[in-house]
């Protein structure tokens, strides 16, 4: 099994975590934007290849190995909402710091301008759920906190208003998986 992907991506971050949870033998290789245009046809990373099996989203991958491993993935129709809440927040703030780092100004589009209020408002929403200090986590537990983290690498949201999100988010810090999966500091 191999998985295609970088070190700093909170979507493959999130499945190299599993893959440490599930204890699943797995090659990640390394991967930058111009092998994954050519390699997957979502021109993203990460996907996964596996004999015959080739993934290519962070969710299926997730759930691929989950089910490979004998666990389930997303319990409830609840955790899987809260998961895709999640990901609302992360797709719409990465796309934001890519089209800003293209020197782009997104207070001049209304559309972005509607991005960065949806990033607003879902971390609001996410912020009043009932959320551990300590593992074990959910699906979406892991992808909010591997979401926080990029999002303080790349200093792309201040949490200092979400209290619940930053005290989960010091409680996943000390998780083994969490800190063995740490992407190099920029």
């Amino acid at each position: 099994m191999k998985l295609y992907g970088s070190f700093t991506s909170p979507f493959v971050r999130h499945v190299r975590i599993v893959l440490l949870e599930t204890g699943l033998p797995c090659e990640f290789i390394e991967t930058d934007q111009a092998v994954s245009a050519v390699k997957s046809p979502t021109k993203r990373v990460p996907f996964l290849e596996d004999g015959d099996i080739f993934l290519t989203d962070s969710n299926s991958i997730i759930k691929y190995l989950r089910e490979k491993s004998g666990q389930s993935f997303c319990k409830t129709a609840k955790e899987f909402d809260e998961l895709c809440l999640v990901n609302t927040a992360l797709e719409a703030t990465t796309n934001l710091f890519f089209i800003k780092r293209d020197g782009v100004d997104i207070n001049i589009s209304p559309y972005l301008q509607r991005q960065a209020a949806r990033i607003d408002s879902t971390l609001s929403e996410l912020n009043q759920l009932t959320l551990p200090h300590a593992a074990p986590y959910t699906e979406t537990q892991l992808r909010l906190a591997c979401y926080i983290g990029w999002c303080k690498l790349r200093n792309q949201v201040d949490f200092s208003k979400f209290r619940n999100l930053e005290a989960f988010y010091s409680g996943a810090l000390n998780y083994p998986y969490f800190q063995a999966t740490q992407p190099p500091q920029t």
